[in-house]
């Protein structure tokens, strides 16, 4: 959802007042908007109680990331030194944990219109935390896990302690510096990078790799299933063997690779990525297409970069660790112990060894 200037002041003003009304000894005497262009905040609120008349400074902004809190902290504690006996309180539509994190630090106050909160002024003290964004950005997340910006993101999990520059991150991905730019923001946003001489890196990984795989679903590729009458170790060196003899780029994932990285469950399903669904691969695997009781999923990628880290392991080809947690949290049957078991065991060690 968004808003413009005008709604955005309402609805904080009136977010304001609900939350204030659940202080019988403070009242609020008025709320007054500065006129635009005047070094001074959003939004003032005087505030009656009974050690005096207090101000609320408030800064809004339409982004509650952390990046953003920050600079909006910056900017109260400026007007705080203006205007005594005055108190900060920083405003958004949703303000991320993280953020809030920020303004506790800070000792400012923080309130959004999903019903998140934390004043704490002379006796006052509110605090609400726990709501769920309702007004999520989704041309944001769009942006950030869209197939192009997600080549970005593989390769940045894949070296997350290496310094890029904006060049070198685009030709290493394959896509145009735009794409690039556009990654490297939103992610700055939320603080997820650090920002170096050399150009910048990756400091929060394990937030972003959970933030994406909530964001994807291995059926958002083109899946197919099939039922073989074969051993599942058997289909998949077939798979792999065929797919060579075809000149087909394929890759195993999902149990079929984590059995390979981190062994940890059971499983009765082969599956792997392939080009293209040739029919001369199936007639050669000798698959029959099921709606249920499947042994074999095949996907065929919504873009080419889900084979980016790829590598050969025991004679057959398998996604990279990052690829195969994605494909496998979100499935059924054990599909989120056996992504959780990869992470402890191969991703996050990983990272640290770099």
């Amino acid at each position: 959802m968004k808003y413009n200037l005008k709604d955005l002041n309402e609805k904080v003003e009136q977010a304001l007042r609900n939350c204030l009304s659940r202080v019988p000894f403070a009242r609020i005497e008025e709320i007054t908007i500065p006129q635009t262009g005047n070094p001074s905040p959003d939004m003032i609120a005087t505030i009656s109680t009974p050690e005096g008349e207090k101000l609320l400074l408030v800064e809004i902004k339409i982004n509650g990331q952390p990046r953003i809190a920050r600079h909006a902290v910056n900017q109260l504690w400026r007007h705080l030194e203006t205007f005594a006996d005055s108190y900060g309180v920083f405003s958004a539509p949703y303000i991320s944990p993280k953020a809030a994190e920020i303004c506790v630090q800070e000792n400012i106050g923080y309130l959004d219109l999903a019903g998140n909160g934390r004043l704490a002024f002379d006796k006052v003290y509110i605090e609400r935390t726990g709501n769920p964004n309702p007004f999520a950005e989704k041309r944001d997340l769009r942006s950030l896990y869209s197939p192009k910006a997600s080549r970005v993101l593989r390769v940045l999990l894949a070296k997350p302690k290496k310094t890029w520059k904006v060049q070198n991150l685009a030709k290493e991905a394959r896509v145009s510096l735009g794409e690039v730019s556009n990654v490297k923001k939103l992610l700055h946003d939320r603080e997820w990078t650090q920002i170096l001489p050399g150009g910048f890196t990756l400091a929060e990984p394990e937030s972003l790799l959970s933030e994406w795989a909530q964001n994807y679903h291995y059926r958002k590729n083109k899946t197919y299933d099939f039922y073989s009458l074969k051993p599942v170790p058997e289909i998949e060196y077939d798979i792999a063997k065929t797919c060579d003899d075809l000149n087909l780029k394929y890759a195993l994932t999902g149990f079929s690779a984590a059995a390979r990285l981190a062994p940890a469950v059971r499983y009765h399903r082969a599956m792997a990525y392939v080009q293209s669904l040739d029919h001369a691969l199936l007639e050669r695997l000798n698959l029959k297409e099921t709606p249920t009781g499947a042994n074999v999923t095949l996907l065929v990628p919504h873009d080419d970069g889900v084979f980016y880290g790829a590598a050969q392991f025991d004679e057959v080809q398998i996604v990279s660790a990052i690829q195969v947690y994605l494909d496998l949290l979100h499935f059924p049957a054990r599909g989120e112990e056996a992504a959780k078991a990869l992470f402890d065991k191969v991703i996050k060690p990983g990272w640290q060894t770099e």
